[in-house]
């Protein structure tokens, strides 16, 4: 059964400038390119619904109508708009089904790491890599079996052994996939002893600070030792 591929519905766009392309937004257009080495760039307006919906089925080759013709196309590039994330601008590269190519694809770990049951903390470093092949054997996602990875070690892109024949892995073999590192331990919380608050009164029996004010009850009893013996009669 041959492959299907998503269609991108694509016009030549005639108009250029900021006003134009605004006007064209506006009309639920996306503007791009199309292009193709050894061929002259082509301007295009793009349906923005049926864009997004190709964008929303993972595919990386997708068919367009170019003069009466169908052609093959790989979105080379997207700009979105740095607010609302909407797509501002799409490349669109011509792609032959006889020819390897370079794509980027998702890394999906499998497995349950011996290191995880052990206390460990995964964690991915790698989330996509860089594989030659045709367009029409794109796979989905490149899978990494965990399930031997022990506490305090890592798996690399030279490990990775579930690629299909026919396609090359570009990125450095060296680059870290994943890796398992034992959980931090949590610090004990230093106790420190308080000290009186500035303007605090001193808690009974102990000492006032100097240019403290002495608690009450003290300060009567300090006065009537104070004074001499047969005070109030000889007043």
């Amino acid at each position: 059964m041959a492959q299907e591929y998503e269609q991108i519905n694509v016009g030549k766009r005639t108009h250029k400038g900021k006003a134009k392309v605004r006007a064209l937004r506006r009309d639920g257009k996306i503007p791009g390119v199309y292009y193709y080495h050894g061929e002259e760039n082509v301007d295009l307006e793009i349906d923005k619904k049926n864009l997004y919906h190709a964008l929303s089925t993972g595919q990386h080759v997708f068919e367009v109508t170019m003069n009466g013709e169908t052609q093959y196309v790989m979105i080379k590039a997207v700009q979105y708009h740095p607010v609302t994330d909407e797509v501002m601008h799409v490349d669109l590269m011509r792609v032959r089904r006889s020819e390897k190519m370079t794509f980027t694809i998702p890394i999906v770990l499998q497995g349950e790491a011996i290191g995880v049951q052990e206390g460990g903390v995964l964690s991915q470093i790698l989330t996509a890599i860089d594989i030659n092949c045709l367009p029409t054997n794109v796979p989905e996602s490149i899978n990494v079996d965990i399930s031997d990875l022990e506490l305090n070690s890592t798996i690399s892109v030279v490990d990775i052994i579930d690629v299909p024949d026919d396609v090359d892995i570009v990125t450095s073999e060296e680059s870290t996939v994943a890796t398992i590192t034992p959980p931090k331990e949590e610090e004990e919380p230093v106790t420190e002893e308080e000290e009186p608050v500035e303007g605090e009164e001193p808690v009974e029996g102990e000492e006032p600070v100097e240019g403290e004010e002495p608690v009450e009850g003290e300060e009567g009893k300090q006065e009537k030792s104070s004074k001499p013996s047969g005070y109030e009669k000889e007043k």
